[in-house]
């Protein structure tokens, strides 16, 4: 069992299925995306039932246990494979996401080649079982063993199917096309049951959670819907691993050069429009260069034009759906009704068309208490601030109930270190930020996260631990 013997596959990028025990699925029910920088409605995807979820667990358990007698390079090279399928249909994924999330297009080509090179990279991590003893009379082996299926993950197939488990990816109601699509192509190269996916409401994600045959659940989202699918996978002590909410801080030290790094830090802040969990969303300069610095620094947010991400001239695209485009409407709205001042932004509409679009807004040194300062915007807004003691800037950074990333900008790189060192997050750059690795794990501090994705402890986050004692006779 290496792999499907399904090659002709040929995918319609204007439909849409459920992938189920190696076949495409349609179900009664359907409902239709919105492309967030038109309004336009996209086509229509499945509304998958309680029957479609046993079917799918089902399949998915009966496919595991071959799948995980496959040898662990075996497995590498198929998930090896699939990242070749889905290079040569870059161009077309690439514009699917585009009208899906509303994201410039280049930056959706450039997001489909980074996937790709993740499961390249994925497909090169060693095997990661380890010998403790190994003597005449005695061999200790820890092996990493499936769990068997897993389901509720966003780019975290590679992991989970190069460790030997069946996977059922449950994409967002917001954007599932891109996902649906890539299960669509999996049917080429793993056996039925392997790689599924289902698309659904939101009685779906509940309904895997709980579900007593999955038994893993890695989620990516916001911190409060990761509280619930904790709640709901408590009942079967299911594995979880969940990266959720982040508010990164940056501490931009006085030896900076302020015209070198006002441009990473306007990309590391808005990229995507600000919807990165671990974007910069805090940034602390020092008082000796804040002036400088925030001058630099709103020049280069103002080069950033927002629109259609179809059109070539767009840096920013949309907000990606309705109820954050509110969220972040709300959140301008207190801003202005709390008197803060813009260094450069609106409160206002955008004029930028009739999508879900926000205008980048810079927030000048509001209180440390404020809403923009103390919650997650995820979208182009976000706020600086001064400071002058680092015992101070380290106690207000770390003053937040996340801890996914942050980073630290100076051209000491002790006094980077003694400062990186102190902050409570996951990840901590050094004079760059967003920057991630298939072989480097990735997690979150305090309610940022559980567990870490990349590198082996993903691997092994796919894995029930074995320790195995040899004695001789």
């Amino acid at each position: 069992m290496a792999n499907n013997n399904n090659t002709s596959v040929k995918l319609s990028f204007t439909e849409f299925y459920n992938v189920i025990d190696g076949k495409l699925a349609t179900t009664k029910e359907t409902i239709q995306g919105v492309n967030p920088s038109t309004l336009q409605e996209n086509p229509p995807v499945p509304v998958s039932t309680r029957e479609d979820v046993d079917r799918a667990v089902k399949a998915a358990k009966r496919a595991s246990e071959a799948w995980a007698d496959v040898p662990y390079k075996e497995r590498q090279s198929i998930v090896a494979k699939f990242a070749d399928g889905i290079d040569a249909v870059k161009d077309e994924l690439a514009l699917l996401l585009t009208k899906e999330q509303g994201k410039p297009l280049q930056l959706a080509t450039m997001e489909i080649g980074t996937s790709v090179q993740f499961l390249k990279g994925y497909s090169q991590l060693p095997d990661p079982e380890e010998v403790i003893e190994d003597t005449p009379g005695r061999r200790v082996v820890t092996k990493y063993v499936p769990l068997v299926p897993v389901s509720l993950a966003i780019a975290k197939l590679g992991p989970a199917l190069i460790a030997g488990n069946a996977f059922i990816l449950k994409p967002s109601p917001f954007t599932p096309y891109c996902n649906l699509k890539l299960a669509e192509l999996g049917l080429k190269y793993f056996p039925p049951g392997v790689f599924q996916a289902l698309s659904g409401n939101d009685d779906l994600g509940p309904w895997l959670t709980a579900h007593p045959g999955v038994d893993k659940v890695s989620f990516t989202g916001s911190t409060g819907t990761g509280k619930r699918v904790l709640q709901s996978t408590a009942g079967t002590l299911k594995r979880v691993t969940l990266e959720l909410g982040g508010n990164d801080p940056a501490i931009i030290c006085n030896d900076v050069d302020v015209k070198a790094i006002a441009p990473k830090l306007a990309i590391s802040s808005l990229l995507n429009s600000g919807q990165i969990c671990i974007a910069i969303k805090r940034i602390y300069i020092h008082e000796s260069i804040y002036d400088d610095l925030l001058k630099e620094l709103v020049a280069e947010v103002e080069k950033l034009s927002v629109g259609d991400g179809l059109d070539s001239g767009a840096a920013l695209g949309p907000v990606q759906n309705h109820l954050q485009f509110e969220r972040v409407k709300e959140l301008l709205a207190d801003i202005q009704s709390q008197n803060l001042k813009l260094a450069t932004g609106s409160t206002g509409p955008s004029t930028a068309g009739k999508g879900y679009f926000i205008t980048p807004t810079v927030v000048d040194n509001p209180p440390d208490d404020s809403r923009i300062v103390i919650e997650e915007p995820f979208g182009p807004v976000f706020p600086v601030l001064k400071w002058k003691d680092e015992e101070d800037v380290l106690r207000r950074a770390n003053d937040s109930p996340m801890g996914l990333g942050a980073s630290v900008w100076t051209r000491d790189l002790k006094r980077a270190e003694r400062l990186a060192g102190k902050l409570k997050a996951g990840t901590v750059w050094i004079n760059t930020h967003l920057e991630l690795q298939p072989n480097v794990p990735f997690g979150g501090a305090k309610q940022s996260g559980i567990g870490a994705e990349h590198g082996l402890e993903g691997i092994k986050s796919y894995c029930n631990t074995k320790s195995i004692f040899v004695t001789a006779t």
